[in-house]
């Protein structure tokens, strides 16, 4: 079930608040929070009886029971929606919650099961058939470096093409500004890749 807080609640909630919180720092605070803190499932406005309700800056806090049948391998599910990606570690010890970049259209979303098949750091990057269509300018090559759009790090998916991967343009976080891919700042995808291993399961919703 998803509850939103009323116009009244969330103004005292921020006069009380202290400095002010972007989207950003809102969601990596809560997430190392969290991870010192908390039992994983409690995290972030979770309900004791599980499901779903949006925090005070409107992002869907979903739990994995609702979407995998175990934790094995750990687990990613990342809301297009609501722009932000949730990890689970296979014991639940760790629990992470990022901001992220989403494709630039429904026709360009992939949503679904998918898992991790392998690990890249420093990527290189090659435009498919269908990008070069729609963007004839880009090169047909991209090496690892400050230029490439996959940033530092990449997760591999079992869907061709798809990846979870880092960005070095961080004006793309938190927008619909992929092709395909979930995109993470650098700095998160690097903690990402160092906590799933390759057959992490992943959902796309």
């Amino acid at each position: 079930m998803i509850r939103k807080m009323s116009a009244r609640t969330c103004g005292k909630m921020a006069a009380n608040a202290g400095p002010r919180l972007t989207r950003r720092t809102l969601l990596t605070g809560a997430a190392a929070t969290a991870a010192a803190a908390l039992p994983a499932p409690a995290v972030l406005a979770q309900t004791a009886g599980g499901g779903a309700r949006r925090n005070i800056s409107s992002f869907r806090v979903n739990d994995w029971r609702d979407h995998f049948d175990s934790l094995k391998n750990g687990v990613i599910l990342a809301d297009t929606n609501s722009r932000m990606l949730q990890f689970w570690s296979e014991d639940e010890t760790v629990y992470r919650i990022y901001p992220t970049s989403v494709p630039l259209t429904d026709q360009l979303t992939r949503r679904g099961y998918t898992r991790v098949i392998r690990k890249v750091v420093g990527p290189s990057w090659r435009p498919t058939a269908a990008m070069k269509k729609r963007n004839p300018e880009w090169p047909d090559y991209v090496p690892p470096g400050p230029d490439n759009p996959l940033g530092t790090h990449a997760l591999y998916l079992s869907w061709q093409y798809y990846r979870i991967h880092g960005t070095n343009d961080t004006r793309k976080i938190g927008r619909r500004s992929s092709n395909g891919c979930i995109g993470l700042f650098n700095e998160q995808i690097a903690e990402l890749f160092a906590l799933a291993r390759v057959g992490t399961q992943v959902k796309l919703i």
